[in-house]
C-alpha cells in the first residue's frame, strides 16, 4: 500500500490527485469491508468535497498540509461534526456532534481527508472489538480471528489497506493490542501530549488518543500533527511539539534497552542474559505470555543490540497489579462518566410512567453487556464501605506503577515488552472476562503510568499471525521511543501482507 508520506508528497506537488487517491480507497472498501467491517459509517460524499477542495488548492498555488489528500480513519467516539458519532452503543445511533474533536480538526487542518468512522468495542469497553452494537469487526490476516479492541475497526482499515492513517483512543491498551494483532504500528502518546477534547470519554485519567500506520515514519507523521497543547483540554500538556520526523534515522548505538522481566520470564542466551524463559505445563512462558511470542520480543533485544544498544534486563515489580488496579480505576470512572446517558440530555430514550423508570429503561436499552458490567463494577468499587478497600488501593498501586517506571527510566532510555500476551485469537474463544481482560496484561502499566508506549510489528507467532513488540519511553520521550521503533522496523523479518492486501490491485495497493 502506498505510504503517507507518499501520497502527501506526490498532492503536495500536483503529480497525483487528492481525488483519484480517494477513489481508489474507497473502492477497496466498497470491495472488502463488508467482510472485515473496520467501518460504521464511510463519509464518501463529504470526502469527495474536500478532496475537491484541496486539489483546488494545489492547482492555485497553495500548500494544502503535510497530509495532502491522505485519507484517514476515524475511531467512532471521537466527535465529527454532523456525521454520527456513536461510540458503537445503541445509546448514540445517529446522534451527530455539532462540533468536531480537535484532533479531527488538527487533521484536516493538515490536509487529510476523512474517510469514515470505525467501529470499536461499545464505548471502547472491550480487547476484541466483539463488544460493538453493530457487530464485530474481523482481522484482515484471518476473518475467523478478532482484531483486538477496543480500537479494532481502526486497525483493521489500515491493515486491509482502506485507510494509510487512522486514529484510535488507548485507555488500557486499545491503540497497541490491535495494532500488535493486526501487523500495524499503533502509538499510545504521554497523557496529556494529544487533546482530549471531543473523545467520548471512558475513563478520563487514562484516555489518549493516537495514531495506526503501516511503517514507523507515518505514525510519527500523524503523530506530529495531532500533538500540541489545546486550551479546551485542561490536562493538555503545554510542551512544545518536537520533530518526531528527524528521530527515525538516529542510531541506537547511545541508547539503553531494558527488557521488562516480569513481562518476558528470566530469559535466554543472547543480548539479554540468563537461562531458558521458564515454561508452564503447557510451554508457555509464566505470566500467560506466549512463549513465541516472548522469543519475538528477545529476538528484538537482540537486533537492538546488534545495532549497537546497551541491552539489559530490568525489574518493574508493580506491572503484576497492573490489571487489578486498573479494572478498579478505570470502571469507577466509567460509572461516572457513562452517568449522562439517563435519557434526558441526548441519545436514546425510553419513555417510562416516571423520571426514575425512564432512566431504567433507557439505559437496560442503550447499553450492552459488557458496559453494563463495568458500570456496576466501578459503582460497587466508589460505593461507601468499600471505596477504601478497593479504589483507593488501586490508586495508591498506580502511584507505585510510576514510582517503579521511573527508577526503571532512571536506569534506561526505552523499555521492551510483549504488546499482547498472545497473537489475534478465534471469536468466542476468549468469552470468560477474566481471560479477556488479561489481554492487556501488557499495555495497561503505561496507562497507569501515563507514559509513552507503541506498537511495533517484529514477525510471527502461532499460525504465522503477527507479532507486537511494545516499546516504551518516560513522559514526554516520544522521540527517542520513535528512534527505537525505527531501528525494529528495520531489523524486523518481513512481514507477510494480510490476504485483503494481497488481493488489491493498482491505485491504492
Amino acid at each position: 500500500m502506498t505510504s503517507a508520506h507518499a501520497i502527501a508528497s506526490e498532492v503536495r506537488v500536483g503529480t497525483r490527485r487528492a481525488t483519484d487517491v480517494l477513489e481508489d480507497f474507497l473502492g477497496r472498501i466498497e470491495a472488502h469491508d463488508g467482510d472485515v467491517h473496520a467501518f460504521n459509517t464511510v463519509t464518501a460524499d463529504q470526502a469527495r468535497a474536500a478532496a475537491a477542495a484541496i486539489d483546488a488548492a494545489v492547482d492555485q498555488g497553495r500548500d494544502p498540509g503535510p497530509l495532502a489528500g491522505v485519507p484517514v480513519a476515524f475511531k467512532d467516539n471521537m466527535c465529527t461534526r454532523g456525521v454520527a458519532t456513536t461510540c458503537s452503543s445503541r445509546m448514540l445511533e445517529g446522534w451527530q456532534p455539532p462540533y468536531d474533536a480537535t484532533v479531527v480538526q488538527a487533521m484536516t487542518a493538515a490536509g487529510a481527508v476523512m474517510i469514515g468512522k470505525t467501529n470499536l468495542d461499545e464505548f471502547a469497553m472491550g480487547s476484541s472489538t466483539e463488544h460493538s452494537a453493530f457487530g464485530p469487526t474481523r482481522n484482515p490476516y484471518d476473518l475467523g480471528r478478532v482484531p483486538g479492541g477496543s480500537s479494532g475497526g481502526s486497525a483493521a482499515a489500515v491493515a486491509a489497506g482502506f485507510a494509510p492513517l487512522a486514529l484510535g483512543s488507548d485507555t488500557g491498551g486499545s491503540i497497541r493490542q490491535p495494532a500488535s494483532l493486526c501487523g500495524i504500528v499503533g502509538i499510545k502518546p504521554t497523557y496529556g501530549r494529544v487533546s482530549r477534547y471531543g473523545l467520548v470519554a471512558f475513563a478520563s485519567s487514562f484516555d489518549q488518543i493516537g495514531p495506526f500506520a503501516t511503517d514507523v515514519a507515518d505514525a510519527a507523521l500523524a503523530l506530529g500533527v495531532i500533538s500540541g497543547h489545546d486550551p479546551a483540554d485542561s490536562t493538555s500538556i503545554p510542551a512544545a511539539v518536537p520533530d518526531f520526523a528527524a528521530a527515525l534515522g538516529r542510531s541506537v548505538e547511545d541508547l539503553r534497552v531494558g527488557v521488562i522481566s516480569e513481562l518476558t520470564g528470566s530469559g535466554r542466551n543472547g543480548a539479554v542474559t540468563g537461562g531458558p524463559a521458564p515454561r508452564d505445563a503447557a510451554g508457555d512462558v509464566l505470566d500467560g505470555i506466549d512463549a513465541d511470542v516472548t522469543e519475538r520480543v528477545l529476538e528484538a533485544a537482540d537486533a537492538l543490540a546488534d545495532a549497537g544498544a546497551t541491552v539489559g534486563r530490568v525489574s518493574v515489580p508493580a506491572v503484576t497489579y497492573g490489571l487489578t488496579a486498573y479494572y478498579l480505576i478505570a470502571p469507577a470512572e466509567a460509572s461516572s462518566n457513562l452517568a449522562r446517558y439517563d435519557g434526558t440530555r441526548y441519545g436514546l430514550r425510553v419513555d417510562g410512567a416516571d423520571v426514575e423508570e425512564m432512566n431504567r429503561l433507557t439505559r437496560r436499552a442503550g447499553f450492552g453487556d459488557e458496559v453494563k458490567a463495568r458500570i456496576m463494577l466501578g459503582t460497587f468499587a466508589l460505593s461507601a464501605g468499600y471505596y477504601d478497600a478497593y479504589y483507593g488501593k488501586a490508586q495508591r498501586v498506580r502511584m507505585l506503577t510510576r514510582r517503579d517506571f521511573d527508577a526503571a527510566y532512571a536506569d534506561f532510555d526505552v523499555l521492551l515488552s510483549p504488546t499482547s500476551p498472545c497473537v489475534a485469537f478465534r471469536f468466542g474463544e476468549r468469552a470468560d472476562p477474566m481471560t479477556m481482560y488479561r489481554c492487556d496484561t501488557c499495555t495497561i502499566p503505561s496507562n497507569l503510568s501515563g507514559d509513552p508506549a507503541m506498537s511495533v510489528p517484529f514477525g510471527t507467532g502461532a499460525e504465522g499471525l503477527p507479532v507486537g513488540v511494545q516499546v516504551m519511553a518516560p513522559a514526554l520521550g516520544e522521540k527517542t521511543m520513535l528512534t527505537v521503533a525505527a531501528a525494529l522496523e528495520r531489523a524486523a523479518p518481513p512481514l507477510p501482507k494480510p490476504p485483503l492486501a494481497e488481493s488489491s490491485s493498482g491505485g491504492a495497493a
